[in-house]
């Protein structure tokens, strides 16, 4: 699994996606997914959080939007702001991206980033391939 070095990411507009029931099991190129998750507070906080105890709530699922004609999606978004940002090239599985999401926690607390009790999972197609971004928010 490569991943991107730990970055601080100042998103300056939201994305917006329709909310969706779930994920297909799989995607397509055309397809992008946006997942967030609220954190269990005490886990979300530990510098050796179990990767099992992690997640909290499934809080949405996004479809990015796509033209469905008169019918108007509940909209969520991946607000505007700071981010703890890592991708990876590829569509990780559940177990792979809590994993990486776990690591982004360690070292962010490392680097003492004050961590907000969330996780965006976002699935995307680009540069010919897929990839997972993981967005943690940054307390101001």
């Amino acid at each position: 699994m490569d991943s991107s070095p730990l970055m601080n990411l100042d998103l300056r507009s939201p994305l917006v996606y329709d909310k969706v029931e779930a994920m297909p099991p799989e995607i397509t190129k055309n397809d992008e997914f946006l997942l967030f998750f609220n954190l269990d507070p005490a886990q979300s906080r530990s510098i050796e959080p179990k990767p099992e105890r992690l997640l909290g709530s499934l809080v949405f699922t996004g479809q990015k939007s796509v033209d469905s004609g008169n019918f108007q999606p509940e909209k969520m978004s991946l607000p505007a702001g700071n981010y703890l940002f890592t991708q990876v090239c590829g569509a990780l599985s559940r177990e792979e991206w809590l994993d990486l999401a776990v690591e982004q926690q360690k070292d962010g607390l490392w680097e003492r980033y004050k961590l907000k009790n969330g996780l965006y999972v976002r699935f995307l197609f680009e540069d010919g391939g897929f990839v997972t971004q993981l967005f943690r928010p940054l307390a101001d």
